[in-house]
């Protein structure tokens, strides 16, 4: 089994920094790189920049015991870890250049018996084009690509299969799919995650574990794209659509999804366009299903019109600038702070473009930063209250508080309990 007693984590966000602070929970040395220096400096005081139950203080602890540190650029190590973001472009073809940009940073302080894991989210071929870079940037070195088994560097993609909000029991419980570029570049990797992995690792090539990771998302959104769908036909008949799926559900082979206001992430949003992408002519039902949740926030602001009319011709005095719309969560799924390809914060910046005046009510962030505008503000719950218009967009627990039972004028598209 191979040793790993110093590994470099390059990108210190949602996967990274948890997966770099796990490690050194479990004696290993962890440099952690970013190129955030306000991260960089929180993480080096033992304090964290994202949201993540008991990151907090896991990160504390490991520095304190200064197992985990922070800098700008990797250095020398045992094994490196790229936890890089791989968003899409305009056209939805994937975007790698932070994947290149890691691997060139990396690429010169690389020696013989080196591991190089990619565990961002990928398209395939996107662990085989990070060793391309590398081999260009280290042509003293061998790679697997051209020398196999023999290579100096070896090379495998991992990717991360973790819920927010409870990344830190899932990374050591959940199964690990490792793709090495050669066996014994998976084997390596095997060994570098059973340092804390309980789960099983489970072994295959790095194409394999790609597609792997994009089919499990790609699932996901198939699934939500039809309980989303289903909401708008429900709403088209007169249906309650939750009371239809919980009935639909008794049946012993059915398990509908909940509809929402869309869907958002960093992975489920953006992974199944790297399969189209790759296969356009053959992912029909991916692209169709990114396309009904990508649709779904229209739809919803069609439903906040509907409630704004209403509520226009009980109170003719008022026009439509009078109206204001408390908006109720911002990030893509509950009780985190990830503002990540966000529907509801895609829902609510569109209703500030139209010049309603917009509370937005997110209890797991501080401020919208350079969102916040003269008709477009973060508010408390109590500051929310006075609101015309209500709309229900994450269900955070924060929000059970509330009792929206009175409410008139209410557009809640996540749950009927509320």
């Amino acid at each position: 089994m191979q040793q790993f007693k110093h590994i470099c984590v390059i990108g210190l966000g949602y996967i990274g920094l948890p997966t770099a602070a796990t490690f050194a929970a479990h004696g290993v040395k962890v440099t952690g790189v970013d190129v955030n220096q306000h991260a960089v400096d929180l993480i080096n005081q033992g304090k964290v920049h994202i949201v993540e139950p008991d990151l907090d203080a896991l990160v504390r602890d490991v520095v304190a015991q200064q197992k985990l540190s922070a800098q700008l650029q990797p250095c020398e190590a045992d094994a490196y870890i790229v936890a890089v973001p791989t968003p899409f472009k305009d056209n939805y073809e994937p975007d790698l250049k932070y994947i290149e940009a890691a691997a060139k940073a990396l690429a010169p302080f690389l020696k013989t018996g080196n591991l190089v894991i990619l565990e961002s989210t990928s398209p395939v071929g996107a662990t085989e084009q990070m060793a391309a870079w590398l081999s260009e940037a280290r042509s003293d070195l061998t790679f697997p690509q051209t020398h196999g088994e023999q290579a100096d560097i070896l090379i495998a993609h991992c990717p991360e299969r973790v819920l927010p909000g409870k990344v830190l029991q899932e990374l050591i419980s959940n199964d690990r799919i490792v793709g090495g570029v050669t066996p014994r570049c998976s084997q390596a990797a095997i060994d570098l995650y059973k340092v804390f992995v309980k789960g099983d690792c489970i072994e295959t090539n790095a194409r394999t574990a790609e597609m792997c990771k994009l089919t499990e998302n790609s699932f996901r959104d198939v699934n939500i794209a039809f309980a989303n769908e289903l909401s708008i036909i429900c709403d088209k008949l007169d249906i309650n659509v939750w009371e239809l799926i919980q009935l639909a559900n008794r049946h012993p082979r059915v398990n509908i999804l909940q509809p929402g206001p869309g869907v958002g992430g960093h992975c489920i949003a953006v992974d199944p366009w790297f399969i189209v992408s790759k296969t356009p002519e053959q992912a029909r039902l991916i692209r169709t299903a990114r396309e009904v949740n990508d649709s779904k926030p229209e739809w919803v602001i069609d439903q906040v019109k509907i409630k704004i009319a209403e509520f226009l011709q009980a109170n003719p005095e008022k026009t439509i600038k009078d109206v204001t719309v408390a908006c109720y969560g911002l990030a893509f799924k509950p009780d985190i702070d990830d503002l990540r390809e966000s529907p509801a914060l895609n829902i609510t910046k569109k209703l500030a473009e139209q010049g309603l005046n917009i509370l937005a009510i997110e209890p797991n962030i501080d401020s919208l930063k350079n969102l916040e505008k003269e008709n477009f503000y973060l508010v408390s719950i109590e500051g929310s209250m006075s609101a015309d218009i209500k709309l229900i967009l994450v269900k955070h627990t924060k929000f059970n508080e509330i009792d929206f039972s009175n409410e008139k004028y209410i557009v809640n598209v996540i749950d009927s309990s509320y």
